[in-house]
């Protein structure tokens, strides 16, 4: 009888979080400078938007599928096309595409886009309680954000509820930067160096 030589070839990928996390931290950084009121405008976000928002996070979803992780690729995937969405948005009211597409926009139509993300978030935090602490509160800041997103684009207490948009998007940003640093630095070194903490527990024994 013949016997053939089976050989396995195993091909790993790093864990993408840092990235995806990062990219994450630089758009929410940038945009939330523009809602402060440090800076003016979007034109100059909008690379951040699609380069670090969107394709940073896309590909780190397409890595965390790999990883037959479903709770990092649904995350990153999503607010990867959440941030190409709005920067198109963006680039139409910005008239990129005609003076007549840019006339037809209607803001309540983004903000039914953030109540939409609002019902995922809320679902993904849920989610995250059996991740670590620092991405379940950097959801938490998620929920408040899209909250005070969807309430300023239906003109709901629009001071109060653009000030709370831009303090989580802010603090989105901080805790994503110190996420991004954990994942690599405690990897790299093998210990912790910057501790995450554990999960809840509440769901997973």
């Amino acid at each position: 009888m013949d016997t053939q030589n089976q050989t396995q070839i195993k091909i790993t990928t790093a864990d993408p979080s840092a990235l995806g996390l990062f990219g994450l931290a630089m758009v929410t950084l940038v945009a939330s400078s523009q809602k402060l009121g440090f800076t003016d405008g979007v034109s100059l976000i909008i690379p951040w938007a699609i380069f670090l928002g969107g394709l940073a996070q896309l590909y780190a979803a397409i890595l965390d599928g790999k990883h037959n992780n479903i709770f990092g690729m649904t995350a990153f995937g999503a607010f990867g096309l959440f941030w190409f969405g709005v920067g198109t948005s963006w680039l139409i009211q910005l008239g990129f595409f005609g003076e007549s597409l840019a006339a037809d926009g209607d803001v309540k139509q983004l903000g039914m886009a953030f109540i939409g993300y609002l019902i995922f978030s809320v679902f993904m935090t849920i989610g995250a309680l059996e991740t670590n602490k620092v991405l379940f509160f950097i959801f938490v800041l998620i929920d408040f954000l899209f909250i005070g997103l969807s309430l300023s684009s239906f003109d709901i207490f629009h001071e109060a509820s653009h000030m709370l948009a831009a303090v989580a998007e802010l603090g989105i940003a901080i805790l994503s930067f110190y996420g991004s640093a954990a994942n690599v630095l405690n990897t790299h070194f093998g210990r912790v160096v910057l501790p995450i903490g554990k999960p809840f527990g509440i769901f997973k024994k």
